[in-house]
């Protein structure tokens, strides 16, 4: 008889958090707290990447917590932000609390575009395997991040900086679709994951990435977590261009 065993259920009950803290984002944003919403995402991915951990680390693989963890991102990362950016459109469109998608406005519908590709950007990494050690595509929570940051940019002392996306439909509907883009499009996005051929000149770009995110977050605390996202996109462009280089 095979003895229940508590510590290969860790990773699923971290996962479990993760979800948890989405749907908390979800209720925030909807009860008006949009900065609240982006501290629970933020939590949820720390319970994200802590069941990958774990997981790695007690070898509890199981095909359970592969989709447990993915159902889970779905709606911490996909479902919780695009309700963010639900609530910073009908704001931008200077609707009354009474109006919104069902009295009409059915361009509120797209905010959740981002929903919908993140549920397709985790599909297709569930069953592609040369997503290992690396991505293909913005991962889901890194695209959700950056809605956070942009979130808490609105109320840091670069607020100005951020409300160039978020006062304006036209700019947040283009985030969407960029967005949305950036999920599902062929561009390989380097792990933070450090592998043995990776040593040395291969961990410039990690190590680029983890200085200028400090000094960011130094400057302009949790709001500058926009402006790490942006810069692991054009890092791995970057890397994308010199790998290629290197090939010819």
């Amino acid at each position: 008889m095979r003895l229940f065993n508590p510590v290969k259920h860790i990773p699923n009950t971290l996962s479990l958090i993760n979800l948890l803290f989405g749907c908390l984002s979800i209720v925030s944003s909807f009860e008006g707290n949009l900065p609240l919403a982006g501290y629970f995402i933020l939590f949820a991915a720390v319970f994200d990447y802590l069941d990958g951990f774990a997981a790695r680390l007690l070898k509890a693989y199981s095909p359970l917590g592969k989709e447990l963890d993915s159902l889970s991102d779905l709606v911490s990362f996909g479902v919780a932000p695009s309700v963010i950016v639900f609530h910073l459109l009908k704001d931008a469109l200077a609707l009354a609390p009474e109006q919104g998608f069902t009295t009409g406005n059915v361009i509120l519908a797209i905010p959740f575009l981002i929903a919908a590709f993140s549920a397709l950007r985790l599909a297709i990494f569930n069953i592609d395997t040369r997503q290992t050690t690396s991505f293909i595509g913005l991962p889901t929570p890194a695209n959700a991040i950056f809605i956070v940051g942009v979130v808490l940019g609105l109320s840091s002392p670069y607020k100005d900086w951020f409300e160039v996306l978020t006062t304006s439909p036209v700019a947040i509907i283009a985030m969407v679709l960029v967005l949305s883009t950036l999920l599902v499009a062929p561009i390989p996005m380097f792990s933070l994951k450090v592998k043995r051929n990776d040593m040395g000149v291969g961990l410039w770009k990690q190590i680029l990435l983890l200085v200028v995110s400090v000094i960011a977050i130094l400057i302009m605390g949790l709001a500058s977590v926009a402006v790490i996202i942006v810069l692991y996109v054009s890092l791995s462009i970057v890397n994308n261009m010199f790998v290629r280089f290197k090939k010819r």
